[in-house]
């Protein structure tokens, strides 16, 4: 585990982690494999059909509602027994917007009434499906909706989002605060004046929103919004339904689908493509899940005694390597493309599922859009029965094809260890992280410059290209960038620690891989020293706009990193190979000091040679230049592609900056 993860990140019921399945790992084994692509509800003005895989019931019944919470069901049918462990029913009226649930009964008894694991719309806080018209949901000109272009994967520079962060605040000037709607509003301001939003993010330049978690989650009643209870939502309830409490109207399940389309709809407009955080490798609960309702212990992983295991931390892990698991897991993401238009997907705690599953998902978006991006964490979050050669962990990245990793090893040497949060990092001084910000600046490709055996977490290299690695500093997890550089560093003063700053994501945005940026670095985002902030109270977790004046300068150092990497290839290098042919380590027998040169305009860069100085140490130091006339383009605190000032022969680097030179 790299991270501190859901004992901490969600309020799980680790009593489950005692719950015994009804039967043994083995007996699931047995069980009837549906092969066709139906299962839910599917719906036409005339008949809608009924359709969900309970291989073990007695008797499935169906309900159905006026309404997606109170009142008594306006009927009640017993389902038919098909093939391969399916019940079926098919309504030959008019259902639209009418609210349904299944009930199970297994080994004599009554399972919940829930909806079906399926479940395209749901009522207030989820409890009951809802029948639509699901082209009645889509936005004007829906059809029309176009992605933006991308080339590479390594082109990408993500942005990682909470749907509410980037609009609660009150001096947002948003007015769907905390909404789908709130990241779809332009022309937002500050008292300041100066962009939010949708508008902020589009003026930093990124090519990815990353959003996370906004399916219907279990941590949040939808009834009562003037409580603002904040979750980040990786407690799943219904897997492919919008979140309600994001919507205008949680109790009308038309709304949130309409307004998440709408969302992604302005955002491509916008030229920004939309990723959406996935949480497959567990479920808020287990004997409450829509899992357990139809197949009791099926969906989930057990330990040899039949105890379930619980590599997610939560008490339970999604057994993906099931056959209707799998099943379900492709389907899902599919639906979430092809219905939402969605551009990519992160997986929650990916080291959970087993390396199959994943490369038949990474097979099957692909054919839909081979530019969908697929990329998750790299580890689990404790002990799993998976076998460790099955999992989607960093070390097997090998055998993943066209999914990416986190490269925590970066991370953890630009700011220090995620287990000891006052450990220094390269970025304020350390003298033994070295070799692992240089695994990162490869994206952790091979490299005969690098000493694997001084890497921080990783002896090896585990991305087989660059674009399987996430290069970055800090996401939700944990503290903020400024926050864990406050705490490293107590007696740093506020110019020491912004110099810090702004070297880490200098070295991020300049290293080979997919850059990926937490929204509100660039601001110096602060959640006032609380690291597990996923039920913290907006006030921790709102994105300050404030801070957007008072560190304009800072933001517009990111503004320029953006641009500079989007602007030249070479920092962009799409194969293993390019970057072993043209990206060269040149020694400087300092531990804090890192220089590079990229050659050969690299990529199809404009520029023939570029020249990477990174100095972690707090003194100035003297760097010989390689031969030539050498122009100075990135000091410490200005990006100037036409210049800053030229260079021959000896620069002299402040201490804690990153100086980016080129000569042609």
């Amino acid at each position: 585990m790299k991270r501190f993860y859901f004992i901490l990140t969600i309020v799980c019921i680790t009593m489950l982690a005692s719950f015994k399945p009804a039967q043994q790992t083995d007996a699931f084994n047995t069980y009837p494999v549906y092969s066709g692509n139906d299962l839910g509800v599917n719906y036409s003005p005339t008949q809608t059909v009924f359709k969900v895989w309970a291989p073990k019931a007695s008797e499935v019944k169906l309900r159905l509602y006026s309404a997606g919470d109170g009142g008594e069901a306006i009927s009640a049918t017993n389902m038919i027994k098909g093939i391969d462990g399916t019940w079926q029913l098919t309504v030959s009226k008019n259902l639209k917007n009418k609210y349904y649930t299944f009930q199970v009964m297994q080994d004599g008894k009554w399972l919940l009434e829930r909806p079906d694991i399926y479940a395209k719309a749901v009522g207030v806080n989820g409890n009951r499906g809802m029948i639509v018209d699901m082209a009645a949901t889509n936005p004007v000109n829906w059809k029309n909706d176009k992605k933006p272009p991308l080339k590479n994967f390594t082109d990408i520079i993500l942005y990682e989002l909470h749907i509410r962060d980037i609009s609660m605040s009150p001096n947002s000037g948003i007015q769907h605060k905390g909404k789908f709607l709130g990241l779809a509003e332009t022309g937002t301001k500050s008292p300041d004046g100066e962009p939010t939003g949708l508008d902020h993010i589009k003026q930093l330049g990124v090519t990815h929103v990353h959003l996370l978690p906004s399916f219907d989650f279990n941590s949040v009643d939808e009834t009562t919004p003037e409580a603002n209870k904040y979750n980040w939502g990786y407690d799943p309830l219904n897997y492919n339904v919008p979140e309600g409490s994001y919507s205008t109207n949680p109790y009308d399940g038309n709304v949130r689908i309409k307004e998440f389309k709408q969302m992604v709809q302005t955002l491509h407009k916008n030229g920004l493509r939309v990723i959406l955080d996935v949480v497959y490798n567990h479920t808020s609960d287990i004997k409450g899940s829509n899992f357990s309702q139809f197949a009791p212990g099926y969906f989930y992983r057990q330990n040899a005694d039949g105890s379930y295991a619980n590599g997610t931390a939560c008490g339970n892990e999604v057994a993906s390597e099931r056959a209707m698991v799998r099943k379900f897991m492709i389907e899902s993401v599919v639906y979430w493309a092809k219905e939402y238009h969605l551009d990519g997907f992160r997986f929650d705690l990916m080291g959970v599922h087993d390396i199959e599953t994943m490369n038949q998902i990474s097979s099957t978006l692909h054919k839909i859009d081979p530019t969908i991006f697929i990329y998750g964490e790299g580890w689990t979050a404790g002990n799993t029965p998976l076998p460790e050669d099955q999992r989607a962990i960093k070390k097997n990245m090998a055998k993943l094809n066209e999914v990416a990793a986190f490269g925590d090893d970066l991370r953890d040497g630009l700011k220090g260890g995620w287990s000891d949060i006052k450990e220094k990092g390269f970025v304020s001084g350390a003298t033994d992280k070295a070799e692992s910000v240089k695994f990162g600046i490869v994206a952790a490709t091979p490299n005969p410059q690098v000493d694997y055996s001084k890497v921080n977490y990783s002896k090896a290299p585990w991305a087989a290209e660059p674009f399987q690695a996430i290069t970055y500093v800090s996401c939700h997890d944990d503290n903020t960038l400024f926050d864990r550089l406050k705490i490293s560093n107590p007696n740093a003063t506020e110019a020491d620690l912004i110099k810090m700053d702004k070297l880490a994501n200098a070295i991020v945005l300049t290293s080979q891989g997919v850059a990926f940026l937490h929204s509100g670095a660039e601001l110096l985002r602060t959640k006032q020293g609380i690291a597990n902030s996923y039920n913290s109270p907006d006030s921790i977790n709102q994105i300050d706009w404030a801070r957007k004046t008072r560190y304009k300068a800072v933001f517009d150092y990111y503004k320029g990193l953006v641009a500079l990497r989007k602007g030249h290839a070479a920092f962009r290098m799409p194969s293993t190979k390019m970057i072993q042919d043209n990206l060269k380590f040149i020694e400087t027998n300092d531990p804090g000091l890192i220089t590079y040169q990229i050659s050969n305009n690299a990529n199809g860069d404009k520029w023939k040679n570029i020249l990477v100085i990174l100095n972690g140490g707090a003194t100035s130091k003297p760097v010989k230049v390689p031969k030539g006339k050498w122009t100075l383009v990135a000091d410490e605190n200005t990006i100037n592609e036409k210049g800053i000032k030229p260079v021959s022969g000896e620069i002299t680097i402040p201490g804690t900056t990153a100086y980016v030179l080129f000569s042609n």
